[in-house]
């Protein structure tokens, strides 16, 4: 497989620290050609579904290469280590799902990182970013074979995390929290083209059933476009639906936490 020397890394690790400078100089010291791309370094501590969800949105416009993902709760535990390329791509991290959304439907390869002799030594049991999955990635965007970081197995094999949820039915649709940015953006399952087949319309409000509260919300194209501290519904830069407060925290005013429960409808008939 023919990649760039691109590597890219998503962390929890945090920027307080000197975690990911120690990644950075081992991916340097060993592939020093290669150009490393910090996705984030600020993904909630241990929140693999966060993680998952960051990778997924933000790997589409890098350039093919290997993708370093490393929020890993169980790291010295039995938990697999492990590499999987498809689509011109190599993902590189813990095999506890944070992967698993960005796996291709066919064609990919999953390897086991097995090979001890592209490690650190000695091998921390808390640092496997450092010590396995920073040197594998660099390794191979220097032009290793993945087939040589160790065991091929099933790609079925792999553990993975839920899809989200989101089911169209007449005028509706049912989604969940996929996420919560630090500006408190509450970021739906519902894409664009769902609010299209229910009828939704930019300028017309949605409505929006969060268990037993119905709210009415502007649609719009961007938070700006109502006035501060007003609740509004936008498409956005990923094609999801998200509700924000302008200047305001959207997830604290309406107390939506990942993966809560959200219907989507509507709320007017356009004219149109």
């Amino acid at each position: 497989m023919a990649l760039t020397n691109c590597v890219s890394l998503l962390t929890d690790y945090g920027l307080e620290d000197g975690f990911v400078a120690a990644c950075h100089g081992v991916i340097a010291r060993i592939a020093p050609a290669a150009r490393v791309i910090d996705i984030s370094h600020l993904v909630p501590p241990a929140d693999v579904r966060r993680g998952a969800a960051i990778l997924a949105q933000t790997v589409p416009y890098l350039p093919e290469g290997v993708h370093v993902a490393v929020v890993d709760p169980g790291v010295g535990t039995t938990r697999r280590a492990v590499a999987v390329a498809g689509d011109g791509r190599i993902f590189v991290g813990p095999d506890n799902g944070v992967l698993s959304w960005c796996v291709p439907d066919s064609g990919a390869r999953a390897f086991e990182l097995t090979n001890r002799t592209l490690w650190l030594e000695p091998l921390s049991a808390t640092f496997h970013g450092r010590d396995i999955f920073a040197p594998v990635a660099a390794h191979l965007a220097a032009g290793l074979d993945i087939a040589a970081v160790g065991e091929e197995f099933d790609v079925a094999d792999l553990v993975t995390l839920p899809r989200p949820t989101r089911r169209v039915q007449e005028g509706t649709v049912d989604g969940e929290v996929l996420t919560v940015d630090r500006f408190g953006n509450v970021q739906l399952s519902v894409t664009a083209e769902d609010l299209r087949r229910i009828g939704a319309v930019i300028g017309v409000p949605l409505g929006i059933v969060l268990g037993r509260r119905t709210l009415t919300v502007p649609y719009r194209e961007t938070f700006g476009a109502v006035p501060p501290g007003e609740l509004v519904a936008y498409v956005d830069s990923a094609g999801c639906l998200a509700l924000a407060v302008n200047s305001g925290n959207a997830a604290q005013r309406l107390g939506l936490p990942p993966g809560a429960h959200v219907r989507v409808a509507a709320a007017l008939t356009s004219t149109h």
